[in-house]
């Protein structure tokens, strides 16, 4: 008869992976802010805006992109940089109209910054005609595209809100930084996330969000998913990569897009949970 393993033996060949994993993910962290570092410039300056071209009348009229127009929302201290990879791959399909906010990185205030975000969505729908948007959401701006979503009528306009890292109950991470007002708001027991467990019956957005099993930002780990009872949403599990990632991966990309593809992502999900190995 064989001998099996022991248990001690199992929990060290399954700690090496998860060390190899960790490592491998850790460098690709700094590949990534290395290269952030150089995109940063290019992305300080807010996107310029312009209407759609009209066609003149009597041209040969194709087949109408239904799909809303995405509008990507960066991180804490951070800018519409960090959305290259992604948008470009978004932009692959063809007809989908993508474009970026950027919010000072002086926000103190949630609430504040999801004001500006619902002004730029109405303005994004009168420009392009749509009457609903998808926005995806890294991190911090994850939490106030939500914010607008959930608690300030944002819904009517938010279709689908896809969250990359976003800590929906809050981060205990970095106690050293709560010197920054934005950043008590994300801790576990803020008066915002608190205000995000309250009822939200009527919530008409679909939330499908990202997290990743090696996320450095989100403790715990869990945070990083939608958790509300009155809200349609799926939770996505990464595995093998860290929160400067999420942006930037090409599984990821292609995540997101098939999400914002789907006519109903959070039903769709309710029957099907996935996930994704990167690594």
């Amino acid at each position: 008869m064989p001998r099996l393993p022991s248990l001690a033996a199992l929990h060290a060949k399954a700690a090496g992976r998860i060390s190899l994993a960790l490592l491998k993910s850790t460098a690709l962290e700094l590949a990534i802010f290395a290269g952030h570092l150089v995109l940063y410039p290019s992305g300080i300056a807010q996107e310029r805006r312009t209407a759609p071209v009209q066609p003149p009348p009597d041209a040969p009229r194709l087949p109408a992109d239904d799909r809303p127009p995405v509008l990507l929302l960066h991180g804490f201290i951070d800018n519409r940089s960090v959305f290259v990879l992604l948008r470009r791959a978004l932009a692959q399909d063809g007809g989908r109209r993508v474009e970026s906010l950027n919010y000072s990185p002086l926000t103190c205030d949630i609430p504040a910054a999801a004001e500006l975000l619902g002004r730029h969505v109405e303005e994004l729908c009168e420009r392009t005609g749509h009457r609903r948007v998808d926005v995806v959401g890294h991190s911090l701006g994850g939490l106030i595209a939500r914010y607008y979503a959930q608690r300030l009528g944002g819904d009517i306009r938010v279709r689908t809100l896809v969250t990359l890292g976003t800590p929906h109950a809050g981060t205990r991470v970095a106690p050293l930084a709560d010197a920054h007002p934005i950043v008590r708001q994300m801790r576990p027991g803020s008066a915002v996330i608190e205000e995000l467990k309250e009822p939200a019956p009527d919530c008409r957005t679909q939330f499908v969000s990202f997290w990743s099993d090696l996320d450095q930002i989100m403790d715990p780990l869990e945070t990083a998913c939608v958790d509300h009872p009155d809200l349609l949403a799926q939770n996505i599990q990464v595995t093998g990569i860290g929160h400067l990632a999420l942006p930037v991966h090409p599984a990821v990309a292609n995540g997101v897009r098939e999400a914002l593809d789907l006519a109903n992502p959070g039903a769709d999900a309710r029957q099907e949970p996935g996930g994704l190995t990167v690594a």
